[in-house]
């Protein structure tokens, strides 16, 4: 499972942009958008997570599940359990605000 927000990081650590990211992964480019506008878990076609999933592995991205640990110690990021989780819009205005809890499993 990945988040929509192990989605966004993911896709900032390849500096790579939603285009780029739908081409590695052979999925439209709205596709992305609705994915990364989800909240929390993405849910969707098991098809289009499994490209998703692929391309992201296969350009080094290693997704970390909570409480797991990395299996080859690269650079990475992951938001603490607990800590307010702040989406900001285009223009820098909070759109959300929720806390991330163990019930949500990647």
């Amino acid at each position: 499972m990945i988040t929509a927000s192990q989605l966004r990081a993911a896709r900032a650590l390849l500096g790579v942009d939603q285009r780029q990211l739908a081409g590695m992964a052979g999925l439209s480019v709205p596709t992305i958008q609705r994915m990364e506008a989800s909240d929390g878990v993405i849910r969707g076609n098991v098809d289009s997570l499994m490209k998703l999933i692929g391309a992201l592995e296969q350009a080094g991205i290693e997704l970390i599940a909570e409480g797991a640990v990395s299996q080859d110690g690269g650079r990475g990021v992951r938001l603490k359990e607990g800590v307010a989780n702040t989406r900001l819009d285009p223009l820098g205005l909070v759109i959300a605000n929720t806390k991330t809890t163990s019930a949500e499993h990647l």
